[in-house]
């Protein structure tokens, strides 16, 4: 006996672009769904309201929708998706004005047209939010990009000033004291390029990459690079002196623990002894740095005066010399006004990290 070909009951709700129907079919396969000539047939093997049948309907649509229905099956139901070809809202699903026997607003995912646009602006406008996080990437990326980048950053000052501590440590063991005098020669190529990096520093504070201070960064940097290139760097004679050994030593003595300090921050590990060593070793190195410094400039006052490097005459009618020994002595006055400040910021975070609240006894 042939199975006999019934209705099923099909619920609809649209929105502005889509139709939404579902068929109350369970233990459905293979069903057969198609849209020709702007009409939706579908015949399906499956239990319904009369037990297990041939289930069939045939629907005309209102208006012209594209003939790709797309449909998903679950255990006791057929949900099939239209896309309208025009978005806008229908009055009624079908062309013909009485509604078919079998079908029934769908009052589950029913929504009125006022409704339907505000959905449909909700979902626009979270569409363009999407597409806006996509073109600027999401805060988890960038986050994670400015920590890949301050961690290289820090990775590489910390190899350069690495390299100069250890040769320099290795050298004085082989060679004694005859090491402090080509000290420049041997180790300045790495320390213009450390040196020149740290402008980095600089520049992360001023445009928010970092939450550091600009003031000490900006002093540390402008003091160091007129120490490298300006008295070392143009003087010959000076080159050679033993005080260049001392102020690379003590620059780098401070970066070895610096840079990994702020390495393993980028990755959030804390070690403790790498802690207390970035914010002790300042502690001495930070005045015998600046006395080096201060030693340097002392030292190439004279070589300045003598080769009249820097020099010049003010213009007629004053025609006054201007040495650049005058400089260098403010200059003298400025290191250590630094010196205080670099102290005082350094002195801040050392209290803030190591600083104990003091318990109350009852």
């Amino acid at each position: 006996m042939e199975n006999q070909v019934l209705t099923p009951h099909v619920y609809w709700a649209q929105r502005h672009r889509e139709l939404y129907l579902r068929v109350e079919l369970s233990d459905v396969q293979n069903p057969a769904i198609s849209i020709t000539e702007n009409v939706l047939h579908f015949k399906a093997q499956g239990h319904g309201a009369k037990g297990d049948n041939v289930y069939e309907f045939h629907l005309e649509f209102l208006d012209l929708v594209k003939p790709e229905p797309v449909y998903k099956l679950t255990q006791r139901q057929v949900n099939i998706t239209v896309q309208k070809k025009v978005s806008q809202w229908w009055e009624r699903l079908t062309k013909q004005e009485k509604r078919p026997l079998f079908l029934a607003p769908d009052f589950d995912r029913w929504l009125d047209e006022s409704d339907a646009e505000m959905e449909l602006r909700a979902k626009e406008e979270e569409r363009l939010n999407k597409l806006r996080l996509e073109s600027q990437g999401s805060p988890e990326t960038l986050t994670s990009l400015k920590k890949g980048y301050l961690f290289m950053y820090n990775f590489v000052q910390f190899l350069g000033f690495s390299w100069i501590f250890v040769n320099m440590t290795v050298r004085f063991f082989i060679l004694g004291k005859e090491s402090f005098y080509d000290t420049f020669h041997t180790m300045a190529d790495m320390m213009y390029f450390c040196q020149m990096l740290s402008a980095v520093e600089t520049i992360n504070a001023a445009i928010g990459v970092t939450q550091s201070p600009v003031m000490p960064s900006l002093i540390q940097l402008l003091g160091r690079n007129f120490i490298l290139f300006i008295i070392f760097g143009t003087v010959e004679e000076m080159q050679n002196k033993a005080v260049v050994f001392f102020v690379f030593y003590i620059w780098s003595t401070v970066e070895i623990f610096r840079y990994p300090f702020y390495m393993l921050s980028c990755i959030d590990m804390n070690w403790k002894v790498l802690t207390w060593l970035r914010y002790t070793v300042w502690i001495p190195a930070y005045p015998l740095g600046c006395l080096a410094e201060a030693v340097s400039v002392i030292q190439s006052i004279p070589v300045f005066n003598e080769t009249g490097r820097f020099s010049f005459t003010l213009p007629y009618p004053v025609k006054i010399k201007v040495r650049f020994s005058f400089f260098l002595q403010i200059y003298l006055i400025i290191l250590f006004l630094g010196l205080y400040v670099n102290i005082r910021h350094l002195y801040k975070q050392r209290r803030r990290h190591f600083g104990q609240k003091k318990k109350k006894i009852h």
